[in-house]
């Protein structure tokens, strides 16, 4: 689920690759994936039960294989959805799968990069932004303004969602975490024989964990309060992943 320009940063044109093709492995592999994406949707219930609006418009941010996107939709009949993703590989997935809630008009999509779609949209436009394992793919200085934009696009009071990789701040139990994790990848992916699945994840991996990439806990939630978010919060932490909720 990677919106970056592939001009910005060329490593993430492989989610157009084995990884797009594959993306259901990530199931597999780290399981708390689905679950984050559930989280994301019931943060989104929780949010819309507290209103009387007529609709609710949504902009999800890396929509992926659609799994997130499907949370969101089921958490309220009146919202809509705009899906973003410029990996047409995954992109298509979602489209296949979601068609019914196309033609109702609850869901479009955009197959341009996160940053050129939030700079098109309308200040103080959209009641959510909503993401799941997104904003940890960009480059830091592409998050930097995606997170601008992404507060400008914002009505007042509306709500930014993201449930994401976001890594600890010491570094050392972080890098434990990490070491954990590729030990899953390995004896989830050789069980079922897909090995080029695996060097794909390994590679990505080095790719999330580059300092020009990482998203940390603490300096992520700076950001948003540099922004001007307010009523920031990271809950349901499960090793590297966290949903961080925040309001303008």
């Amino acid at each position: 689920m990677n919106n970056e320009s592939q001009q910005t940063n060329p490593l993430d044109a492989m989610f157009s690759g084995i990884i797009g093709e594959e993306y259901d492995t990530l199931k597999l592999i780290c399981p708390l994936a689905a679950k984050m994406s559930q989280l994301v949707g019931e943060q989104v219930k929780r949010y819309t039960r507290e209103q009387d609006n007529a609709h609710f418009s949504i902009l999800e941010l890396g929509g992926g294989t659609g799994i997130t996107t499907l949370a969101i939709l089921n958490a309220d009949e009146r919202i809509k959805v705009l899906s973003v993703d410029s990996e047409p590989t995954m992109q298509n997935q979602a489209k296949q799968s979601l068609q019914a809630w196309v033609n109702e008009e609850r869901l479009s999509f955009d197959g341009q990069d996160a940053l050129t779609v939030l700079k098109q949209t309308e200040t103080a436009s959209l009641d959510f932004i909503a993401s799941a394992y997104t904003l940890h793919n960009f480059l830091n200085d592409y998050r930097a303004e995606v997170m601008a934009e992404i507060y400008r696009v914002l009505k007042p009071q509306g709500y930014f969602i993201n449930g994401d990789r976001y890594g600890l701040d010491d570094i050392s139990q972080h890098t434990r975490l990490i070491q954990q994790e590729v030990n899953g990848y390995f004896k989830a992916l050789i069980a079922i024989n897909k090995l080029d699945v695996l060097e794909h994840w390994i590679v990505h991996l080095f790719c999330d964990e580059s300092e020009n990439h990482v998203m940390r806990e603490t300096p992520a939630l700076q950001q948003l309060q540099h922004v001007g978010f307010q009523h920031i919060n990271l809950n349901h932490r499960e090793a590297v992943n966290a949903l961080v909720t925040a309001q303008k």
